[in-house]
C-alpha cells in the first residue's frame, strides 16, 4: 500500500524511495539465493559422513534349538528301544550310533555356519561374507534396500533369534536372508533406521513399507 510505513515483507521502515528500494533488494535476494549444499542436506550431514558400524555378528547357537531338542528325544528312544525290545550288543551298539550321529549332525551344522557366515552393518552399507577355504564378501548399499521383514519359528521367538529378509534392488543379492540373528528384532530395526537415514541424508524420498 502506498499509505504503508512499515515493509509486510521485512520490516523495514519506509521513510524514502531509497529504503523502499533497499528493502525490496533484500526481499528478492532473499527469494531467489540458493542453498548451500550443508542447507540443503540438512543436519545429517553431507556425503562425506564417515563410515561407522551399526552391527555385527554371525550366526546364533541359540538358531539351533530345534535340533538339540530333536536330538535329546532322539536319544531317549535310542536308550530305550534296546530295553524295552532286546537286549543284545547289536541292539546296544545301533542305539550308540543313532545317538553320535543326533547329536553330531546339528553340531557340525553349527560349526560350519559358525565359520562360514559373518554380517556387519555400518551407516551405509550392509557386507555379508561366507564360506571357509575360499571367503567372499558382497556388500549391499543401504539405500538400495527397499524392505526388511523378519521370520521366527516357534523356538526362534522362545530364544529371541530368527531370519531377516531384505529385499534390494541390487543385482547380485536382491533377495537375502541373514540366518540365526540373535535380538531379531532389534537387529532388524537397526537396518531399516540405517536405510531411512541414508536415504534422507542423500535427499531420496522414502517409499512406505
Amino acid at each position: 500500500m502506498a499509505e504503508a510505513v512499515y515493509c509486510p515483507t521485512c520490516g523495514a521502515r519506509l521513510n524514502d524511495d531509497a529504503t523502499l528500494d533497499s528493502a525490496t533488494d533484500r526481499t528478492e535476494a532473499a527469494r531467489v539465493a540458493p542453498l548451500s549444499p550443508s542447507e540443503r542436506l540438512g543436519p545429517r550431514g553431507g556425503p562425506d559422513t564417515p563410515e561407522e558400524d551399526l552391527w555385527q555378528g554371525g550366526y546364533s547357537p541359540k538358531a539351533l534349538l530345534g535340533g538339540w531338542v530333536a536330538s535329546g528325544l532322539i536319544t531317549i528312544a535310542a536308550i530305550a528301544a534296546p530295553i524295552l525290545i532286546a537286549s543284545g550288543s547289536g541292539w546296544w551298539l545301533a542305539s550308540f550310533g543313532i545317538i553320535l550321529l543326533a547329536w553330531l549332525t546339528p553340531a557340525l551344522l553349527l560349526a560350519y555356519r559358525r565359520l562360514s557366515i559373518n554380517y556387519r552393518v555400518t551407516n551405509q552399507r550392509l557386507f555379508h561374507e561366507s564360506g571357509i577355504l575360499r571367503r567372499r564378501t558382497d556388500r549391499i548399499e543401504l539405500i538400495d534396500i527397499d524392505d526388511v521383514a523378519t521370520d521366527q519359528g516357534v523356538f526362534e521367538r522362545m530364544m529371541g533369534v530368527g531370519s531377516i529378509r531384505i529385499t534390494s534392488s541390487d543385482r547380485t543379492h536382491p533377495d537375502l536372508v541373514l540366518q540365526g540373528i540373535d535380538g531379531v528384532r532389534e537387529v532388524a530395526a537397526k537396518i531399516d533406521n540405517g536405510r531411512r537415514a541414508e536415504r534422507l541424508r542423500r535427499g531420496l524420498h522414502i517409499e512406505a513399507v
